[in-house]
């Protein structure tokens, strides 16, 4: 007879599948609302953004009537309360944001030098940092909320089930970054992935992992040009406070979270 561990949902294979069908749903919507665009009247951005709600709820809808999760064990399986882990663990997972800002933004520098944007790649990047409210929706709100609903929630979830802790993890993040479909997002997404698998396997929440998402995605539209275009200077001076901040930021997290291990889990 088969153990719980073994015949956890989503195996690797299972949980590709699960993507695959999840970007087929948000096809699928996004024909129909293009079809019925004459009345809706809306633009490309506004139908990307229903078409992931829409996809997602779909997903997400089977998902978790065929395995029987709830709400509250999505969001937040910790025995923590939700509000202990918002006002306790979010703050310091925030002061990490301007050096995963720095780090991750002269990493795509590098590789954009390497590998230049191909016009495809151009168009997309210029429609979500456009600055419309539909781009800010989708960027800031919609993407952090639903893909870790999707990668923290039930992927990681079975993951930390079926594998080992750190091959969980970085399994979780490879498939973060390929969902992506470029190499630029695939570097973003590996190193963001990675941070919010760890910070979810630590605290069982996906309270801490959407606000840092969030923040990221807000940050990245609001000072990405700004870092990009800044002397020297004040690239130093936004450095050291990254460094600080960061610095700060991961003593407490490691006094909080890894000074026991999480609920179970091995370390």
């Amino acid at each position: 007879m088969p153990s719980p561990k073994s015949t956890a949902f989503p195996s690797a294979a299972q949980a590709a599948l699960l993507f695959l069908a999840l970007c087929l749903c948000e096809i699928v919507v996004g024909a129909a609302l293009r079809d019925a665009n004459g009345w809706l009247g809306l633009n490309v951005m506004q139908i990307s953004v229903l078409s992931a709600v829409l996809g997602n709820g779909c997903v997400f809808a089977f998902v978790m009537h065929t395995q029987k999760l709830t709400w509250r064990e999505l969001f937040h399986q910790s025995p923590a309360s939700a509000r202990v882990t918002l006002m306790l663990v979010v703050p310091p997972v925030l002061l990490l944001v301007p050096a995963l800002l720095l780090t991750i933004v002269s990493t795509l520098n590098l590789l954009i030098r390497l590998v230049p944007l191909s016009a495809w790649e151009e168009a997309l990047f210029n429609r979500m940092g456009d600055g419309s409210v539909a781009a800010v929706l989708a960027v800031c709100v919609m993407a952090p909320l639903l893909e870790e609903m999707l990668f923290r929630g039930i992927v990681l979830r079975g993951f930390l089930q079926r594998y080992p802790r750190w091959q969980a993890i970085f399994m979780s993040a490879l498939l973060f970054g390929a969902a992506h479909l470029n190499i630029y997002q695939f570097v973003v997404g590996c190193v963001m992935g990675t941070v919010l698998a760890w910070l979810y396997e630590r605290t069982r929440s996906l309270i801490p992992c959407i606000a840092l998402h969030a923040t990221y995605n807000c940050a990245t539209l609001l000072l990405a040009e700004w870092l990009d275009a800044a002397s020297p200077q004040r690239l130093l001076w936004f450095a050291l406070l990254a460094l600080v901040t960061a610095v700060c930021g991961t003593l407490v997290l490691r006094l909080m979270l890894v000074a026991r291990p999480a609920r179970g889990t091995s370390v």
